[in-house]
C-alpha cells in the first residue's frame, strides 16, 4: 500500500458509522482520509494539492452522486462509489464516466483498498501528465511566430529542402530554426519533437509538392 500512503482518501457518506470505520480503516495502514456528510461539505473543502481519490455514496441527502460525477467532470480526483442499493443500471452508469470502481454495501475491505490504491496511482499519473503539458506549453510559448509557423512543417515527415522550399527560405536558415526549435522545445530528438507536437494538438501541415526522389 505504499502508493497510497502519500495520497489522501475523501470519503463522502451521510453515514457517519461508515465514515468512522473507513477512517479506521485508513488510519490502520497508514493512509490519510477526511470524510465529509454532504457533496456541499466536500465542496467547501480546500482539498490537499497531493494525489487522492474519492469515496462516495451513490444516496446523498444534496445530490446524487453520479450526477456529481457527471457534472464535476475532470476537477475532482477519481471516483470510488460504495451503495446500500447497488443495481447493474447505476454501476454501468457509473463505469462509462470513469469510476475506478462501484462497491454495495457491505463491500469486502480488501476490494475498497485495491480500488483507493488503483485511484490514487491513476490521479498521480494524471497530475504528473498535466505537469507536463503545462512544461509544453510553456515551452511552445517561447517559440517566435516564425518557429511556430516552421513546427508544423518540422513534424510532419518533410524533408529540410521541402521545408524550406515550402517557405522560401534556404536550407540552412531551415536548419538554424530547427535546431532553436528543438532546444526551446526542449526535444531530444525529432520523434520527441512529434510526441510534444501531438499533445499540445498542433496541426501537421501538408504541402502537395512532389517528393525529391520524384524530381
Amino acid at each position: 500500500m505504499t502508493q497510497m500512503q502519500s495520497g489522501i482518501v475523501y470519503i463522502v457518506d451521510d453515514d457517519r458509522r461508515i465514515c468512522e470505520a473507513l477512517g479506521e480503516l485508513l488510519s490502520a495502514i497508514g493512509v490519510s482520509s477526511k470524510a465529509f456528510h454532504s457533496i456541499s461539505d466536500y465542496l467547501e473543502h480546500r482539498r490537499s494539492d497531493e494525489p487522492s481519490c474519492l469515496v462516495l455514496d451513490v444516496n446523498l441527502p444534496d445530490i446524487n452522486g453520479l450526477e456529481f460525477q457527471e457534472q464535476a467532470g475532470d476537477g475532482h480526483p477519481p471516483i470510488i462509489f460504495i451503495t446500500g442499493h447497488g443495481d447493474i443500471r447505476s454501476s454501468v452508469r457509473a463505469m462509462k464516466a470513469g469510476a475506478v470502481n462501484y462497491l454495495t454495501k457491505p463491500f469486502d475491505a480488501s476490494e475498497l483498498l485495491a480500488s483507493i490504491a488503483a485511484a490514487i496511482t491513476q490521479d498521480r499519473a494524471a497530475r504528473r501528465d498535466r505537469q507536463e503539458l503545462a512544461v509544453m506549453r510553456g515551452c511552445y510559448a517561447n517559440l517566435t511566430a516564425r518557429e511556430r509557423e516552421i513546427l508544423p512543417l518540422v513534424v510532419s515527415g518533410l524533408r529540410t529542402r521541402q521545408a524550406a522550399a515550402e517557405l522560401g527560405i534556404s536550407e540552412v536558415t531551415m536548419q538554424i530554426h530547427r535546431g532553436r526549435i528543438m532546444q526551446k522545445m526542449q526535444a531530444t530528438s525529432l520523434a520527441d519533437l512529434v510526441r510534444v507536437a501531438y499533445e499540445l494538438g498542433i496541426p501537421v501541415r501538408h504541402t502537395h509538392r512532389r517528393d525529391d526522389r520524384a524530381q
